[in-house]
């Protein structure tokens, strides 16, 4: 369920017309639809009260914050830069920030990891101990990463599965309304099942169907940044001094990298 978010700014209006309109299309838009909400509030918290878009404000919010990614910063200008031909598709004079505005991200390269850094990162996710705040934690982990490498799941859909989209009887992962809205059936391995089982046992024995399978303490799906924080868990630890600098934050999402190399433990 999509959180319902309320706008405030004086540019609401139009921000709630610009989302609407991208969901009528087929879009999911929900990370935008957030970015747009920090812009709202932004603009609450310069006391803007102009109804347009103009440049100061607009360079005002993609300055770059400090820590902040240039990915995250490109991000801000390019949800900006469609509300605004947005509005000036309504006939508004809007100003619109140039395609090109800020420099050009560094081209993603997939990490393919060895044998034997997957047998590391593996064994020292068994280690996971149990902690009251995230009770499932030491459950979850260790099968969540294997799904990960051996189905080649991307993060959010293995975050995602319900209950009953896991079949435990004939080992497939029913993946729906992923990346572009597209379906897909994933076959486990063996390994897999088997503690597919084992975990359900364990944490499923009361849940309906409807349940996430790898719930939070909320009942909710576990959020993405926490099962990526491997610098709080130690889970990149095993891997050499410059893989685990390079891979810190992401190394969860970069396991299904390596899928097509290594037989799924």
């Amino acid at each position: 369920m999509m959180r319902q978010l309320y706008f405030q700014s004086s540019l609401h209006e139009f921000i709630n017309g610009f989302i609407a309109q991208k969901r009528a299309v087929g879009y999911k838009y929900v990370t935008s639809a957030w970015t747009l909400y920090k812009f709202d509030q932004f603009c609450v918290g310069q006391h803007y009260t102009e109804t347009v878009i103009t440049r100061d404000l607009a360079y005002a919010w993609i300055k770059r914050r400090p820590n902040e990614a240039l990915a995250t910063q490109q991000n801000r200008a390019g949800v900006l830069r469609q509300l605004a031909l947005y509005m000036t598709r309504l006939g508004l004079q809007s100003y619109v920030l140039p395609p090109k505005i800020l420099p050009r991200k560094q081209h993603y390269q997939p990490y393919i990891f060895s044998d034997t850094e997957i047998a590391a990162i593996l064994s020292k996710v068994d280690t996971c101990h149990y902690c009251s705040q995230v009770p499932l934690r030491h459950l979850i982990m260790p099968l969540l990463f294997r799904l990960l490498y051996g189905c080649g799941l991307r993060l959010s859909e293995a975050l995602n599965l319900r209950l009953h989209e896991v079949d435990l009887k004939d080992g497939v992962l029913s993946i729906n309304d992923a990346k572009f809205n597209k379906d897909r059936l994933v076959p486990m391995s063996t390994r897999c099942l088997a503690r597919c089982r084992t975990y359900a046992q364990t944490v499923h024995s009361l849940s309906d169907d409807q349940a996430h399978f790898f719930p939070s303490p909320t009942g909710n799906s576990p959020r993405k940044s926490t099962c990526r924080d491997s610098r709080r868990h130690g889970y990149a630890y095993p891997l050499r001094p410059a893989t685990r600098t390079r891979m810190t934050d992401q190394l969860p999402s970069s396991l299904r990298e390596s899928i097509a190399s290594n037989e799924p433990r």
